[in-house]
């Protein structure tokens, strides 16, 4: 797919916490499952942006570790989403050359659907056109602790030394270190917080808040915080002269 986008500077890696489904649908005087449905809608159309304007790597954030919390009726219409959106979508983004990923505590979840999961991944592992991962039963500590567990048992097994884990070393272990790194990182909504979401990989990401619920996200929301982003100087702890001088 051609590469539409006025900007230069381009994020490989987008990561969006997809926030104010029930708002939408209080708003509208529905039960929140219908703002859960208007967000699928929104999900498809970040996807094929994505596409449009040539980004490596979608990160979404569908259901936190703490969202088990929620009233069970919730949940269930949340799964039970979970399940219609792979049967009906997975052909279409293999179409378009997506690899689908989903991270978090799979074993969290009912083996039909880990096992529509896995058949997805299967099914696309080979794409490389956009790689999207969705973050489901997922925590940001949740991945620190299990990195570490990672490395622990490496060096019980004497395969690492305990001064060789440095932060390169332990990255290796965490969710999607076979990306590139987290550039910008998105929450719709209005609220303006991270919200235990990719803590590790959001250490040098560009933050974009924005006040639009995620069922009204479109492809002139992405475009402005591309733009947002392309605007911005990163200097990853180094002054503005050092920035101009390296470029």
């Amino acid at each position: 797919m051609t590469v539409k986008s006025e900007t230069t500077q381009i994020p490989r890696h987008i990561a969006i916490v997809m926030d104010g489904n029930g708002r939408w649908a209080r708003a509208r005087h529905r039960p929140r499952s219908f703002g859960h449905n208007a967000g699928r809608k929104a999900v498809r159309a970040t996807i094929e942006s994505c596409l449009r304007e040539g980004i490596q790597a979608l990160t979404l954030f569908a259901f936190s570790s703490e969202n088990w919390q929620r009233p069970q009726d919730e949940v269930g219409a949340l799964m039970t989403l979970f399940v219609r959106a792979l049967d009906k979508e997975v052909d279409e983004l293999h179409g378009h050359g997506v690899r689908l990923r989903f991270i978090g505590d799979l074993g969290a979840f009912d083996e039909p659907l880990l096992q529509r999961m896995q058949a997805a991944m299967a099914r696309t592992a080979g794409n490389g056109k956009l790689q999207v991962n969705i973050a489901v039963s997922y925590g940001g500590r949740w991945d620190i602790v299990q990195a570490a567990r990672q490395a622990a048992a490496a060096v019980a097994r004497g395969e690492l030394r305990i001064d060789e884990i440095d932060e390169a070393k332990l990255g290796e272990w965490m969710s999607l270190a076979e990306l590139p790194p987290l550039d910008l990182f998105i929450r719709t909504g209005g609220e303006c917080r991270i919200s235990n979401f990719l803590l590790w990989q959001a250490a040098y990401a560009e933050l974009y808040f924005t006040d639009t619920l995620w069922p009204d996200f479109d492809q002139a929301c992405l475009r402005q915080a591309i733009e947002d982003y392309a605007r911005r100087e990163r200097r990853y702890g180094r002054t503005g002269e050092q920035v101009a001088t390296a470029s």
